[in-house]
């Protein structure tokens, strides 16, 4: 009696303890969502709609190039921290040296991505701008996130969260009220809030270490560095590819309809994150987690629901209140039910990708993204070279493109996850990096 008594209070702290941390993640994650929210108004309103499509554009651009920079070893880094804390400092160093030494590739990939999509729609001082924000800020930002949740301090890496989308958003504020609302000036306030926040998360947030320079273990790194770094990109790629090709196909008027309305569907994933964060932790300690598919579909079936629900309250209360969210945001109200699944099937794409790289199947990974991208670009190419700007039938054909996505990355996803995994560990790895907002 006294040992299953025992045994039963050692599961309840487990329990009290996962609860809780969860409670952390989704407090961040929920900050974040009110914040951004916050921020995305001010922008999508003081800009006009044409620059602030050129903006979400050059951002998500910005985002994808972020996954270049330091190769991927944020995962090695993040590996470290919930295995092996100790050396935390000496794959710090490791991270700065693979940051400096990819940055020479990241400038020159931007350069052909400006050349291409963005020469004539906007200065390259504006596109440096936006890009440095994403690439050397946001992203520094988000790996002290991703370290703490590593060290199993996510209250701190909750707050982290949660004053970053502050410091942008009050700066978005600042831009709406006090500034001439050009796109060159909004870039360089992003710049500048990027720039404070990524400072106070190394000054306030990051962990006290010594650093120290040890080539020999990043070596033995590099090929789980690349491999993700490449899952990444990919996963970027086809993510933010979207909004490249509205912005080249349908111009920047409907990149900026296109943007609010991807806007808020990227508002539905918040909440999602934090539970796929603790998921892939589960994952990590415990492969054999997912085994039943039972589970495996219940968990699919409440992501979606959470997704679809998210964006059902949104659409519905822009329906009543076309205006709450200011007039740009007002153009694009009646085409948010019209991509009500769009969330859902998004999500779930991303939810199927986590769990790949839990179980170490990085380069599978990489690769079930790389034709999900494909075939992604493929179908909105058709889709949006068939359209009517002063029509809505391209919006609805976005939840048909989406679930296309979602059952190719399902099919591969999950015989890449059964195949030799019954009774294989994970790797000796911790979860992936989470995508930023």
């Amino acid at each position: 009696m006294m040992l299953q008594a025992g045994t039963l209070m050692a599961k309840l702290k487990g329990n009290i303890g996962l609860v809780t941390a969860y409670a952390h993640l989704m407090g961040g994650s929920l900050g974040r969502l009110v914040l951004s929210l916050g921020y995305f108004v001010c922008v999508a309103n003081a800009l006009s709609l044409a620059d602030f499509g050129r903006f979400a554009t050059a951002s998500a651009t910005g985002v994808v190039l972020s996954r270049i920079a330091a190769f991927g070893f944020v995962s090695p880094l993040y590996r470290v921290a919930t295995g092996r804390p100790r050396l935390v400092g000496v794959y710090t160093a490791g991270f700065l040296a693979a940051l400096l030494a990819s940055l020479p590739l990241v400038a020159l990939v931007a350069a052909g991505f400006y050349a291409v999509f963005f020469q004539g729609e906007m200065s390259i001082l504006a596109f440096a701008a936006i890009v440095a924000a994403e690439v050397l800020c946001w992203r520094v930002l988000e790996v002290v996130c991703i370290v703490n949740n590593g060290l199993g301090r996510f209250g701190r890496a909750a707050i982290l969260a949660i004053s970053g989308s502050a410091v942008r958003t009050l700066a978005a504020l600042a831009f709406a009220l006090f500034s001439d609302h050009s796109l060159i000036a909004w870039a360089s306030a992003y710049l500048l809030a990027n720039a404070l926040a990524m400072l106070g998360a190394i000054l306030f947030f990051y962990p006290r270490i010594r650093l120290r320079f040890a080539p020999s273990l990043y070596l033995a790194r590099w090929r789980d560095s690349v491999s993700v770094a490449s899952a990444e990109i990919i996963f970027y790629l086809q993510s933010e590819l979207d909004k490249l090709l509205v912005l080249s196909l349908g111009g920047p008027h409907i990149a900026g309809l296109y943007a609010i309305l991807m806007r808020l569907v990227d508002l539905t994933a918040i909440p999602v994150r934090a539970f796929n964060t603790m998921l892939v932790q589960k994952l990590m300690k415990a492969p054999q987690t997912l085994a039943s598919w039972r589970l495996r579909v219940s968990l699919e079936a409440g992501i979606a629901a959470v997704s679809i629900a998210g964006l059902a309250f949104l659409g519905g209360f822009l329906a009543i209140f076309p205006t709450a969210l200011g007039d740009n945001v007002a153009d694009a109200a009646p085409l948010v039910l019209l991509a009500l699944l769009v969330p859902a099937f998004r999500n779930l794409v991303e939810f199927q990708s986590e769990l790949l790289y839990a179980r170490g199947k990085t380069t599978v990974r990489a690769l079930i993204l790389a034709l999900v991208g494909v075939i992604k670009a493929g179908l909105l190419a058709l889709l949006l070279g068939h359209f009517d700007d002063r029509g809505t039938a391209w919006i609805a054909g976005m939840n048909g493109l989406f679930a296309a996505l979602w059952l190719v990355s399902a099919v591969a996803t999950y015989t890449a996850f059964d195949w030799h995994g019954r009774g294989r560990p994970a790797a000796p790895v911790t979860p992936a990096p989470q995508p930023g907002e």
